[in-house]
């Protein structure tokens, strides 16, 4: 009974996601048409690039960049900077998960020695917004946009011409906000001298290179998936065993949910209706309650328009603290850490969260209608 208890705490959203795929199972019984929900391509590209990401984090590199990074630092403010710099581009390429879970540990080490709780909770918020909006830049920063990319064949100019205006305002807003940390003096002595083992970094770096062709349609997902196999088994097994397979079987009960719904006329055409030219708006708030990666899913049965669904549950991310699954890592290492407030927390992360979605809302709104 603990291990059932600790599971559903662990994955709240996989078990909701498996109820309501459940539910719909009565409505519509499996027949022929449920080979046709499961979108293989992104599963094997997720497990690929999840694969990759892995690799790099097993021989250090992150920890070594940051160490590099923070040499620069001599005070709070620049550090909050670096910090926040460091998330928006590097979850570009690795993930928001990834960048958090490699990141805050990091952070909340640093803070370990300069003793500054209001500095440490906004700069934490701070990586946090840098992930979720860095990560909107590339079809593989976040499952969301590995899905829409795929789900409406988008091609590489329509989705950089979505995403990045809203990510440059962003950008300049996280800058702006980092003008809030004090300049007080700090002192970093976080540097890791360990070595990298430059032959497996190589190899992750051309298997990540794969990955990209994949996701470009360049190669066939099959291919990258045998790669990607292959090498972790080659250099290191335990790879596939730190591979986030509950966000895949996440995605398997969405399709089977979303698949069944949208097969049932009454709700499909109900659905279609509040969705039609408010995609962005509806996106945005449904994001708020059950995360970014499900309201993708979910709404994409029901529209054509995925640029707007892009925007929307990108920007949706922001906000509540359940907007974007890749918040919650970031207040569970910050929970766990000694002398955490996490209601202070929470309240920062709101404010700030709600501030930056408010003017990227706006402005989203505003430079669409003029396109």
């Amino acid at each position: 009974m603990e291990r059932v208890k600790k599971f559903i705490k662990d994955q709240p959203v996989l078990v909701i996601a498996f109820i309501a795929a459940l539910a719909t199972v009565f409505i519509i019984p499996p027949d022929s048409g449920y080979k046709d929900y499961i979108n293989p391509t992104v599963l094997i590209q997720l497990f690929c690039l999840m694969t990759a990401v892995g690799g790099f984090r097993s021989v250090g590199i992150f920890e070594k960049l940051t160490a590099v990074l923070l040499k620069k630092a001599g005070s709070i403010r620049r550090l909050g900077i670096i910090f926040t710099i460091v998330c928006f581009f590097t979850s570009m390429l690795v993930t928001n998960d990834v960048a958090l879970i490699t990141f805050v540990p990091l952070t909340l080490m640093v803070f370990d020695r300069i003793k500054d709780e209001k500095s440490r909770i906004l700069t934490i918020v701070l990586e946090t917004a840098a992930a979720n909006l860095g990560s909107m830049v590339t079809p593989f920063g976040n499952p969301q946009n590995l899905f829409i990319y795929d789900k409406y064949k988008l091609t590489l100019g329509d989705f950089f011409g979505t995403m990045l205006p809203s990510a440059t305002v962003s950008l300049v807003l996280l800058l702006l906000i980092c003008l809030l940390l004090p300049r007080s003096e700090c002192s970093n002595e976080s540097a890791d001298k360990t070595d990298i083992s430059k032959g497996k970094t190589t190899i992750y770096a051309i298997l990540f290179i794969i990955c990209l062709l994949s996701v470009f349609r360049v190669i066939p997902d099959w291919v990258c998936l045998i790669i990607a196999v292959v090498t972790a088994l080659i250099t290191n097994y335990r790879l596939l065993f730190k591979v986030d397979y509950g966000l895949l079987a996440t995605f398997v009960c969405f399709f089977i949910f979303v698949g069944n719904i949208a097969r049932v006329d009454t709700v499909k055409d109900f659905v279609s209706g509040i969705l039609a030219e408010r995609e962005f708006v509806v996106s945005v708030a449904l994001s708020q309650i059950i995360s970014n990666v499900p309201a993708a899913v979910m709404l994409s049965g029901f529209t054509d328009n995925g640029k707007e669904l892009l925007l929307g549950v990108n920007l949706g991310g922001l906000g509540t603290i359940i907007a974007s699954l890749a918040s919650l890592i970031s207040f569970q290492y910050y929970k766990a850490s000694e002398g955490a407030k996490s209601l202070r927390y929470i309240g920062v992360f709101t404010l700030v969260n709600v501030a930056l979605l408010a003017v990227l809302s706006v402005f989203t709104v505003i430079i669409r209608s003029m396109g």
